[in-house]
């Protein structure tokens, strides 16, 4: 009897102690780390366009509005290729999908060494789109390859890890514009004095400058692209996708699961107030701290620079806590930290302003696993409708615009403090409900 007693005993006791779900599956650890290079990748790419807004009205003569259109190039093909993506990644698989965008972006990179010659704006604008447009697809791709390359129970934890080199890429990007752009382009008195072909000759050297950075980009792109044609990647995930109803009504389903579509539109506002935060930084630096214009930039750099570390410790602790209560947590302070910007109005509304990016960080590839959790066949086309939802961050910062115009740059934090507490009732949502498939993805303790 006492042995019968105790073979229950000891089982009670290590059941809870279950072996902690791997990483990534077996053979696909250096499959993961080029991935991981994609997201670099495009990290770098995708914010070294925000440095031409200002760089093409350096060199054309053109509007504000015109030089603008730089943004709405990059975004608008990330919204419009997003559902093509899904359908390469539906009938020839993520790696399909991967390589398709590595491909279109690193024709967009060397696209920019004929705009170069050409010497007129519409032609880099074309040659940006379709770099956005293979960066679209890129991680509309990416993103679900990630999950598919490990357990279900490790999945958010590992998209994390791969997204934290996104801003890896980020800061890259950036010092390239800071490094090798902006500080050798002509200066604007010396062009006063110019004549017609001196101001021809300079612009066409301020045009050589944009070019490098992206050849440099397409040239890292097309190695990647290489070394993931030459590797097996089919994962496990998407042979049980491919076995599945694949037939009609994806969009109904995508539509009538409230865990997919709520995180829809929590990515929308988590992007919105990323968007926001980033684009006001430096205004809120002047116009409210009255910080000196040569120092307004490091504080910018200070968020970026606390986004990419954050990003590290909360793949960390998403080994600890399930994610939508970090998640929640996180959505919580970031609204503090907002209204602390629009109340303090000083040193310390600037540094709340720079620590919105520590609950930024965890959020993008947190809400991004947790919508796709279960979804099965449909999670190509899920991915895509993620993606698209980076339009919050095109449509978004001017309404933060127009209340900053009509009232004070303070006052117009209230934007990312309403989109961040609109990402909070999203955790608490999937916090307070179950699945009809069962439970969420979750790491470590509950």
């Amino acid at each position: 009897m006492a042995g019968e007693s105790f073979v229950p005993a000891q089982a009670a006791v290590e059941v809870p102690r279950a072996k902690k779900a791997r990483l990534v599956h077996p053979g696909f650890t250096l499959p993961f780390i080029l991935l991981i290079f994609c997201f670099a990748a495009w990290g770098s790419a995708a914010n070294l366009t925000d440095v031409l807004v200002g760089v093409f009205r350096h060199i054309f003569t053109m509007s504000n509005f015109q030089s603008a259109l730089v943004q709405f190039a990059y975004y608008g093909a990330y919204f419009s290729l997003a559902i093509p993506a899904a359908i390469i990644n539906r009938r020839y698989g993520y790696k399909a999908g991967v390589l398709t965008g590595l491909g279109l972006a690193t024709f967009g990179g060397v696209l920019f060494y004929p705009a170069s010659k050409l010497l007129a704006f519409a032609p880099f604008l074309a040659a940006l789109f379709v770099l956005a447009a293979g960066l679209s697809i890129l991680e509309t791709s990416a993103n679900p390859f990630a999950i598919a390359m490990g357990p279900e129970e490790s999945a958010t934890q590992r998209l994390n890890l791969a997204q934290a080199f996104n801003p890896v890429g980020a800061n890259i990007g950036v010092l390239l514009g800071a490094v090798l752009i902006l500080p050798n382009l002509t200066p604007e008195p010396a062009k006063v004095i110019m004549t017609h072909q001196q101001l021809r000759d300079s612009q066409e050297h301020d045009l050589n400058l944009v070019l490098g950075p992206y050849l440099g980009i397409a040239a890292v792109l097309a190695l990647i692209w290489a070394l993931i044609a030459l590797r097996g990647m089919a994962t496990p995930a998407e042979a049980v996708q491919e076995q599945g109803d694949v037939r009609g009504g994806v969009f109904g389903r995508l539509w009538r699961n409230h865990h997919y579509r709520y995180g829809v539109g929590a990515q929308f506002f988590n992007v919105g107030a990323q968007v926001c935060t980033w684009s006001f930084t430096i205004q809120y630096a002047l116009d409210v701290v009255g910080v000196p214009t040569d120092h307004a930039g490091w504080y910018l750099q200070a968020s970026l620079l606390l986004f990419l570390v954050s990003r590290f410790v909360m793949t960390y602790l998403l080994g600890i806590f399930r994610p939508t209560l970090l998640l929640f947590l996180l959505a919580v302070l970031g609204v503090g930290l907002a209204i602390t910007a629009i109340t303090a109005q000083s040193m310390v509304g600037l540094i709340a302003v720079v620590g919105i990016s520590l609950s930024l960080s965890l959020m993008f590839p947190t809400i991004y696993g947790v919508a796709l959790q279960g979804l099965g066949e449909d999670t190509k086309f899920g991915a895509a409708g993620l993606v698209m939802a980076i339009l919050g961050g095109a449509l978004m910062p001017p309404i933060q615009g127009k209340i900053m115009d009509s009232s004070s740059t303070a006052a117009g934090f209230i934007v990312p403090a309403v989109c961040l507490a609109l990402v909070a009732a999203y955790a608490l949502f999937d916090l307070r409900s179950k699945r009809a498939g069962g439970a969420l993805v979750t790491e470590g303790a509950h």
